[in-house]
């Protein structure tokens, strides 16, 4: 089960975020963009991260994840479509397998809410160099 090391991934860099913030008191959600295509199964992410968040300033904190569906493009003809499970990777229009993948690889911190001593609550969106 790798849900466990990308929970363990996640939970690092928003203790690292935290850390740089300073004064962070208790980390209330982190949200998540997971690709169709990711390999990695929402639920088993949910609970290997409640887990882990044990005994970090995370404990507690809810795991919002947003499915991104797998989209993709034929080089040729120039046709989208949703891939599904299993991916369709040839083109429904011409059958081509000259395919770009639009998105459904994605695994990344969207954003990050929590508390410190200055304010109640605060939200952190990731800046461009971490996207």
């Amino acid at each position: 089960m790798h849900e466990m090391s990308v929970a363990l991934a996640v939970i690092d860099q928003v203790e690292q975020a935290a850390q740089q913030a300073g004064d962070v008191t208790a980390v209330r959600s982190v949200r998540l963009q997971v690709g169709e295509l990711a390999g990695v199964v929402p639920d088993s992410l949910s609970f290997c991260f409640e887990l882990a968040c044990a005994g970090t300033v995370l404990e507690g904190a809810d795991l919002v994840t947003e499915e991104v569906p797998g989209r993709a493009r034929c080089a040729p003809c120039a046709r989208e479509w949703s891939v599904g499970m299993p991916p369709r990777l040839s083109c429904p229009e011409c059958g081509g397998a000259r395919v770009d993948l639009l998105s459904g690889r994605e695994l990344q911190i969207v954003s990050v809410h929590w508390e410190d001593g200055r304010t109640h609550a605060q939200t952190r969106e990731p800046i461009s160099e971490e996207r």
